[in-house]
């Protein structure tokens, strides 16, 4: 005698039940593609609805509520290693959804579009998270008309390029003819008579216009820095040095990128000078000037550069 461990327990021709009329407008209107709750005689909508009130037992009204399709993930469970009888053959969600507009929640299954099995939960998935109802093309009055439910799209990557024309105006154009020229070139004020590089045609203090050009050095130090972390393709390395450096001879700093030493080692007060590029790369450009480097010299104290800051 063969004892068999596989036991089946089979209706044949399916379980037929009768599912009632709260049960069934529900069902219906997943066929026709809505989700639709019941009221409670508190006020209460509940979804999936249910005939009877869980907190107080008493029969619920007949006013019936569309609710979502849009919804909230209340709690979740990851499925990392997908059963056959799962409802897919790849990592997902079993997740609580709350509808917009009712008060209890579906459990159903979360799609999150992960392929690979026993990988760990995305960092998307959260209590919090909204979701939409997947439906299926042909629908039956089921709960699996709903094939799952999608995360929202949040978030979108659209490619973006424009371009355009920058005209400087005169004060610009002649501060790039002399960078063009390997002249650092400044405005002085009439009013202050502070040097302000790049030339603006305006003091930015006194808003009187300038007209008398000084030649600047090449030299200076730094008033104030950033370290970056974020690739940028003028920068030589990362993480890379922005700073702000007041040229000797000069009433404003000047923004800039300063390289030629470890990130960890610029500092407030150092002295620098331009790094050029090779002669025949200059053009009317202030990419001319790569960045501004360490010099060999004693750093300035910080009460001659605090007004700078």
């Amino acid at each position: 005698m063969r004892s068999d461990p596989n036991h089946v327990l089979e209706f044949p021709g399916g379980y037929t039940r009768s599912v009632g009329p709260v049960i069934g407008r529900f069902l219906s209107e997943l066929r026709d593609g809505r989700l639709v709750g019941v009221r409670t005689a508190g006020g209460r909508v509940l979804f999936p609805p249910t005939e009877y009130d869980p907190d107080t037992g008493d029969d619920v009204t007949d006013e019936y509520v569309e609710v979502g399709p849009t919804g909230t993930v209340t709690t979740w469970s990851w499925v990392a290693h997908p059963a056959k009888e799962h409802p897919f053959d790849r990592p997902f969600a079993w997740a609580l959804i709350r509808p917009d507009g009712a008060d209890t929640a579906l459990l159903h299954a979360l799609d999150l579009g992960v392929f690979d099995e026993g990988a760990k939960p995305p960092k998307s998935l959260k209590s919090g998270m909204r979701v939409r109802p997947k439906w299926r093309a042909e629908r039956t009055g089921a709960i699996g008309d709903i094939e799952c439910f999608l995360p929202e799209v949040t978030m979108i990557n659209a490619p973006t390029r424009l371009e355009y024309e920058l005209r400087g105006g005169r004060a610009l154009d002649r501060f790039l003819e002399g960078i063009a020229q390997g002249t650092i070139l400044g405005h002085r004020c009439p009013v202050c008579e502070q040097v302000i590089v790049p030339m603006r045609g305006l003091c930015p203090k006194d808003g009187v216009p300038t007209t008398e050009e000084v030649e600047l050095p090449d030299t200076g130090t730094v008033t104030t820095f950033a370290v970056n972390n974020i690739p940028d393709p003028r920068a030589p390395e990362v993480p890379f040095v922005s700073g702000y450096v007041l040229l000797d001879g000069a009433g404003v700093t000047m923004l800039t990128l300063i390289a030629g030493v470890p990130a960890a080692e610029v500092r407030m007060g150092m002295r620098v000078k331009a790094a050029w590029r090779p002669r025949e790369e200059w053009a009317k450009s202030m990419a001319n000037i790569k960045w501004f480097e360490p010099v060999d010299e004693p750093d300035v104290p910080f009460d001659a550069i605090k007004d700078y800051l």
